[in-house]
């Protein structure tokens, strides 16, 4: 729940900062118009970038391979014992 409030607090800051700039003139009416789109662009990128940075970072986790494969080895077991053939080691 408090995850929301902060972004409807941060939404509102935003659009009063917006609606402040078109009334006062501070910018060129033509680039305060497009205020938003820049921000959801520039939203959009930065989810883009973490996304990636992500995926570079991607944690190894040699442990849970090595639990992973005796998982593997012990259902290949229990398969060939009930006659299932689970293809060569």
């Amino acid at each position: 729940m408090k995850h929301i409030v902060k972004i409807t607090a941060l939404l509102v800051a935003l659009s009063a900062f917006w609606i402040s700039l078109l009334q006062t003139s501070v910018l060129p009416e033509t680039q305060t118009w497009l205020l938003p789109l820049y921000f959801i662009v520039s939203l959009g990128c930065y989810g883009l970038l973490m996304v990636g940075v992500g995926l570079m970072l991607f944690p190894t986790c040699p442990h849970e391979a090595i639990l992973l494969q005796e998982d593997i080895a012990e259902a290949k077991g229990f398969l060939k014992g009930k006659g299932v053939d689970v293809g060569s080691d």
